[in-house]
């Protein structure tokens, strides 16, 4: 495999417990800025150790501007900022890559795997595609698939993590926190980057077909609003429907359609 994208978050990396801690300007978001950067480090060095030339890094966190680019190895580019596309967090990808690293991501909105569990952002209590609700991890999961890219590893909490094997089985996961209520417990971060660094390694020896995302054949996506009005807004969407006050609806056979749904409306 000669390119790899990696899309990298900040609410699933080791230790994280706080919205303060994942904020740009907050003092506390220092240190989570670096282990974000240490964790997606660690998986760009192993992929380059596999051999591995060209590496797009995605930082796909708030601002996009959480990582430092100058601990990466030279043989990353990293996309900061955004590009305001459907894309999203998975910006730059496409059929060139031979796979995609997760690094930093976290638990779904409407579960209590994180204490900072969300999918996208804080407007909504749950979004749900075909009755599952949806986390970041699984929206970018089908847009590999929806590109043609296999999905070779995530790391972030256990409790999204212990999901991946309904996109794929054979994707390559570690956990490096466990949310207990409003808290979180974590392994050591020498520790994390120890096992990201190994699992990155041993995904990129498997075989990639092996990693490929099962797309379904159609999609029913809902948006479960916190405020009515934002989902009043979402309504006029084309082809969009309200079935309750806080709660937006969307169904297509077609992946593109459902992500400029979601990047129009969510």
């Amino acid at each position: 495999m000669e390119k790899l994208y990696v899309s990298a978050d900040i609410e699933g990396v080791c230790g994280i417990a706080d919205w303060k801690e994942t904020e740009i300007g907050e003092a506390q978001g220092a240190y989570f800025r670096t282990e974000m950067t240490r964790e997606v480090a660690v998986a760009c060095e192993a992929a380059v150790g596999r051999g591995v030339t060209d590496i797009l890094v995605k930082d796909a966190h708030g601002s996009g501007r959480s990582i430092d680019p100058s601990a990466l190895p030279r043989q990353a580019r990293i996309l900061r900022s955004w590009t305001r596309d459907p894309f999203v967090m998975m910006a730059g990808l496409d059929r060139s890559f031979g796979g995609v690293f997760f690094v930093g991501y976290h638990s779904a909105a409407g579960t209590d795997g994180n204490p900072l569990a969300h999918t996208m952002n804080g407007n909504n209590v749950a979004v749900r595609i075909n009755g599952e609700l949806a986390s970041e991890f699984l929206i970018n999961s089908y847009i590999a698939g929806h590109v043609g890219v296999p999905v070779l590893m995530l790391a972030g909490d256990a409790a999204l993590c212990a999901t991946a094997a309904s996109v794929n089985p054979n994707i390559r996961t570690v956990a490096v926190s466990e949310g207990n209520g409003n808290a979180s417990v974590s392994i050591h971060p020498a520790l994390a980057q120890e096992r990201i660094a190994a699992a990155a390694s041993e995904a990129l020896s498997a075989d990639p077909k092996d990693m490929m995302v099962r797309m379904p054949p159609s999609f029913k996506v809902s948006i479960y609003f916190k405020q009515h009005w934002l989902a009043n807004r979402g309504s006029y969407y084309p082809g969009a429907s309200r079935p309750s006050a806080h709660e937006v609806a969307f169904e297509s056979k077609d992946w593109a359609a459902v992500l400029a749904f979601l990047f129009f409306v969510l």
